[in-house]
């Protein structure tokens, strides 16, 4: 009976320790991110030192951006992480954000194989290493899937001057079927493939067809040289400022979903755009290569 008695007692005065250290075991965020952040190994070094520092678990759902936004649309999150800054802007704009949180950036590089059918290497600027992949017939894969990624890419080639088609495709997502609409350059079917994929399985497949890709360099980084087997596709156009790529956090407004954790939102928020979170950013490193840059603190 007296080890019964303490046994409880045990269990009682624990609980309250972790109660008053902040960290009770209901501290869940839900938060919809892009892929990017998923593959690129930057959420394992992150997520378990916020935890450390705040109590806070994230449950994530890595998906493109354009699906990560609508979670936010629908309530189903209580913060949103992704790349795709006019899209961020609407979204606040819209009242289902409160603010957008600028966190960090890295850069969107075009990659392919080392023959480079087309000669993108020898071009000045993306607009031009695209139109170089048209005129030669190169295979190019597209996500296709309303990513920030992909939204970037549909950017670009309409920044290139070619002309431009829509097209409309079923893609399938945690089960469901959705059809999303996007432009690509016309009279390509020939070259240009649209798979409705996150970073990873774009890159491993443009790698299988020796095609093509846009992709935000963290991911590249992880699949070059921190994967076994290594891709075989290089870099062959980069810094154009065309090719920026900026990463924000939005909580989700509170006065359009009642339910959101508004508030451990923004302690997550916090952290993540302050001392710890941000050195952290900058530390992360694959292969001695920095991923992301730090915006909220320089």
């Amino acid at each position: 009976m007296l080890r019964k008695i303490f046994t409880v007692a045990s269990v009682a005065v624990m609980a309250l320790a972790f109660a008053g250290n902040g960290f009770s075991s209901d501290k869940v965020l839900k938060m919809s991110t892009t892929t990017s952040t998923l593959s690129s190994g930057l959420l394992d070094v992150l997520l378990p030192e916020l935890e450390k520092d705040t109590g806070i678990k994230i449950k994530v759902i890595a998906k493109g951006t354009g699906a990560a936004i609508r979670d936010g649309q629908d309530g189903n999150v209580d913060v949103i992480f992704v790349h795709a800054k006019g899209r961020e802007l609407k979204f606040v704009e819209e009242g289902y954000g409160t603010e957008r949180y600028a966190v960090m950036h890295n850069d969107f590089v075009l990659i392919g194989p080392a023959a480079d059918k087309a000669g993108v290497k020898a071009t000045k600027s993306t607009a031009d290493a695209l139109k170089a992949i048209a005129a030669a017939g190169a295979q190019f894969i597209s996500r296709g899937d309303d990513s920030g990624t992909h939204t970037k890419e549909q950017n670009l080639w309409k920044e290139s001057g070619l002309a431009m088609g829509s097209e409309t495709m079923t893609i399938t997502k945690k089960g469901k079927n959705v059809d999303i609409t996007f432009s690509r350059p016309e009279n390509s079917a020939a070259w240009y493939t649209s798979i409705g994929q996150g970073m990873g399985k774009t890159i491993t497949f443009a790698d299988e067809k020796q095609a093509y890709t846009l992709s935000d360099r963290g991911t590249y980084i992880k699949y070059k040289y921190g994967k076994t087997p290594a891709i075989e596709l290089d870099v062959l156009s980069e810094g154009d400022e065309a090719l920026a790529n900026p990463y924000g956090v939005i909580p989700v407004n509170p006065k359009k979903y009642a339910h959101v954790q508004y508030d451990m939102a923004m302690e997550f928020v916090n952290w993540i755009t302050g001392p710890r979170g941000q050195k952290l950013i900058a530390d992360y490193r694959l292969e001695g290569k920095q991923l992301f840059y730090p915006d909220a603190i320089k």
